[in-house]
């Protein structure tokens, strides 16, 4: 008896793991514009989640496929979150404020083979550059790093690029 409830509840568990985690993967895709991928995952994860929640439906009167099905949805969404961060699908625009040291940035920048667009701009304090960097989301801590390199008090800010069309983009090998 402990062996059987114990396996359906891990059963349950693994099941809400995955679909919970190719769950959060798939709204990544969605919001990225990756709408055939994502349609795919989607397919895939419905399925899981059927199976899953028919057993947990023929066990109620366990608590412990209760408490499988919830740890699992929780656990699931710690890792589609690992997941999705890991693969970093997507373009990400850098924007770079620093008050002296603008040009040293723009070209450290275009030196590790990105294309930066240095401007001068006015800021609360007076006259600041600011540079701007589209680039693959994977590569977002080496742009920050160079810029660190260069003025460790640039302030910093990163947003999602929905979508890139021309300009220069480094090819990542």
């Amino acid at each position: 008896m402990f062996w059987s409830v114990l396996g359906n509840t891990l059963f349950i568990f693994g099941l809400r793991v995955t679909d919970v985690s190719m769950g959060t993967v798939r709204v990544m895709m969605v919001v990225r514009g990756m709408r055939k991928l994502a349609a795919m995952i989607g397919f895939v994860e419905v399925s899981i989640w059927v199976v899953a929640i028919s057993r947990v439906l023929t066990h109620l009167n366990s608590v412990w496929s209760v408490l499988g099905y919830s740890g699992g949805f929780a656990t699931g969404t710690l890792l589609g979150m690992w997941i999705e961060g890991k693969l970093a699908f997507g373009h990400v625009q850098v924007h770079v404020i620093s008050m002296t040291k603008g040009p040293e940035i723009a070209q450290k920048i275009r030196d590790a083979g990105f294309g930066a667009t240095q401007l001068r701009a006015e800021g609360q304090s007076g006259p600041v550059y600011l540079t701007q960097v589209t680039a693959p989301r994977k590569r977002v801590d080496e742009i920050i790093r160079l810029v660190n390199e260069v003025d460790a008090t640039a302030f910093v800010t990163v947003e999602e690029a929905r979508r890139v069309l021309r300009g220069y983009q480094r090819v990542v090998k």
